[in-house]
C-alpha cells in the first residue's frame, strides 16, 4: 500500500508489475488530499475523534465509577451496558437517519445530519457501552480504602473521584480512550450514510476514490490510507504500555 501510494498510473498497471518505481511520485497525495477531499476528510475524522473520545471516557469513568462504589443499577447493569454491542449498527441506521433528519428538525429546529455534531453524539453513544464495562471491571480491582482515607481528611466525593481514582485507573481510561478513539476514527457506516459534504470523514472520502467514471484510483486511495493510518499508529506507540497493563489490570477478578 506504501509502495503503491508513490507509483504512477502506468506502474500501479505495468505487467508484469513494478514491484518499486524507479521515479516515486507525489501526486497521489496531492490529489488524494485536494481534489478527493481528503483534507476535510482528515480533519473532521481528528476532530469527531478527540471529542468522541472525551466525552466517553469522561461519561464512562463517572459512570462506571458509581456502579462500582455505589453499586448503581444493580450487579447486572454492567452486563446490560456490554450487551448494546452486540446489536449491529446496520440495525438502527434507518431509526437513527429518520431521527437526524426530520424529528431533530421537529424538535430543535435544526437537522444533524451532514454535521460534525450528528456523528460526534453517535459516536459517543456507541462507545460507552465499552468504556463503562471496561473501566467498571477496573474500578471494582482498586481498593476503596484509598478513596475513604481522602474523604476522611476532608475531600468530597468529587475530589476522591478526580484526585484519587482517576490518576489509579490512568492505565484502564487510556485502553479505553484508544478503543474510542479507534471506533470513531474508523467508523464508515454511519458516516456514510450521515455525513454526505460537510462532515464527510476518512474512510467515507476513501470509499468515494471507488468511481464508475474514473475507475478505482488506487494511488490515490493508498496514498489517504497511508495518511490516515498515522494517527493510529502514533496513538498505539504512545499508549502501548498502558494499554496492556490497562487490558489485563481489568481483566482480573476477585
Amino acid at each position: 500500500m506504501a509502495v503503491t501510494s508513490i507509483k504512477s498510473q502506468d506502474d500501479q498497471l505495468s505487467d508484469p508489475p513494478v514491484w518499486f518505481p524507479s521515479d516515486p511520485t507525489s501526486v497521489n497525495f496531492a490529489d488524494a488530499l485536494n481534489r478527493f477531499n481528503g483534507w476535510k476528510g482528515l480533519q473532521n475524522s481528528l476532530i469527531i475523534a478527540l471529542v468522541t473520545t472525551v466525552l466517553a471516557v469522561a461519561l464512562g469513568t463517572t459512570a462506571a465509577y458509581s456502579m462500582a462504589r455505589f453499586r448503581t443499577g444493580g450487579k447486572h447493569l454492567a452486563f446490560w451496558f456490554l450487551s448494546q454491542r452486540l446489536m449491529p449498527p446496520i440495525a438502527v441506521i434507518i431509526p437513527i437517519f429518520l431521527l437526524y433528519s426530520r424529528y431533530s428538525e421537529e424538535w430543535f429546529g435544526v437537522t444533524l445530519i451532514d454535521t460534525r455534531i450528528g456523528l460526534i453524539l453517535l459516536y459517543t453513544v456507541f462507545a460507552l457501552p465499552f468504556t463503562v464495562w471496561m473501566m467498571y471491571a477496573y474500578f471494582r480491582q482498586m481498593p476503596a480504602e484509598l478513596e475513604e482515607a481522602a474523604l476522611v481528611d476532608g475531600c468530597s466525593r468529587l475530589q476522591a473521584l478526580l484526585k484519587i481514582a482517576w490518576p489509579l485507573a490512568a492505565p484502564g481510561i487510556v485502553s479505553a480512550a484508544a478503543f474510542a478513539f479507534i471506533f470513531a476514527w474508523t467508523e464508515f457506516l454511519f458516516a456514510q450514510v450521515l455525513g454526505r459534504s460537510e462532515a464527510v470523514t476518512v474512510p467515507v472520502a476513501l470509499a468515494g476514490m471507488i468511481t464508475f467514471f474514473q475507475g478505482n484510483l488506487y494511488g490515490q486511495a493508498s496514498a489517504l490510507t497511508v495518511v490516515s493510518l498515522v494517527p493510529a499508529v502514533l496513538l498505539g506507540i504512545l499508549v502501548q504500555r498502558h494499554l496492556v497493563r490497562g487490558l489485563t489490570l481489568g481483566a482480573v477478578q476477585g
